[in-house]
């Protein structure tokens, strides 16, 4: 296993890695970056140079975790050199490069995984048991909030920025392809950069969602919402304890309203990132449906082509 990226958030899949596998490669162009892991981590070899960990024959995976620009590309090449690929999100900024990905993996039989890390959280896996399990009804809309102060960026808005965790979210639940998708946003501080967005979209099935993202508010948000027509369910991973709350409440045909109890299932405490790296490597032992993680980071990819698209006008 070789982690490349070591600024942000590589050194959490570092240290995630090195207790789950054999952590075999660190690299990072930023040599100060890279002293610092390798000084937590020595049996591992550090690099600067992508290409050791592609000439490694006896490297099976590469977890990627540098800026979001150049995800598609260092995955392609690792792809290419017959490695498994972790990617972090999003694996690339346009459909077509990231179908393009996907078909590379399936042709040689590899695993290709987006890090989308709200999918292994065990309040949002709660969620999607409830939605599958019927005890919502039919799920009528889902909406998200994703919102802080802060941290401003100047290299991608708060769409890519923030939307794609909520994105992955909404389609991981409705297992839908949007066929609208639009935009709106204000770029308050960065020209071109879009500190405010608020995103609308329709399914197929009828179903609706809307995401509110900005890191210009004076509230920190974590919440999604989702309303069927027996029950609601809300996660919101700001609360320590109450991360998933289910509210007996609907409206009826003749718009009769019905407000019943409200319940806190229990959730479990897995670090949702110690989740994901163990599912990453079950991918790696032929367990589970690779081709579908793969098709489904598409799906996202996708989406929020889509949106940006909208954006731009």
């Amino acid at each position: 296993m070789g982690v490349v990226g070591l600024n942000y958030w590589g050194p959490n899949l570092v240290r995630n890695f090195a207790d789950l596998a054999d952590l075999t490669w660190i690299c990072d162009l930023d040599e100060q970056h890279l002293a610092s892991i390798s000084a937590r981590h020595p049996t591992a070899r550090a690099t600067t140079s992508f290409e050791d960990l592609l000439g490694d024959d006896a490297l099976d995976a590469i977890v990627i975790a540098t800026p979001v620009p150049t995800h598609y590309a260092l995955a392609k090449q690792a792809l290419e050199a017959g490695k498994h690929v972790f990617v972090e999100k999003p694996p690339a900024m346009r459909a077509a490069e990231m179908d393009e990905l996907v078909s590379i993996a399936a042709e040689r039989d590899l695993v290709l995984m987006p890090g989308h890390l709200l999918l292994y959280h065990p309040g949002v896996l709660k969620v999607k048991e409830l939605i599958d399990s019927g005890d919502l009804g039919n799920v009528l809309c889902v909406y998200g909030n994703r919102v802080n102060l802060g941290i401003v960026r100047t290299n991608e808005n708060a769409l890519w920025s923030l939307g794609v965790h909520d994105l992955s979210v909404i389609l991981y639940f409705l297992d839908e392809d949007p066929v609208l998708a639009t935009a709106q946003g204000s770029a308050s501080i960065h020209p071109g950069v879009e500190d405010v967005v608020f995103c609308f979209l329709r399914f197929p099935s009828g179903k609706i969602a809307h995401m509110h993202l900005s890191w210009l508010d004076p509230h920190k948000m974590r919440k999604m919402t989702v309303v069927g027509d027996k029950q609601m369910v809300v996660f919101d991973d700001m609360e320590p304890e109450r991360k998933v709350t289910v509210y007996e409440k609907r409206a009826g045909a003749a718009g009769d309203l019905h407000s019943g109890d409200i319940s806190i299932p229990k959730i479990e405490t897995t670090e949702p990132l110690r989740r994901e790296c163990t599912y990453f490597l079950e991918l790696i032992d032929g367990e589970h449906d690779k081709d579908k993680v793969a098709r489904d980071g598409a799906r996202v990819v996708r989406a929020l082509e889509m949106l940006t698209n909208s954006l731009d006008g």
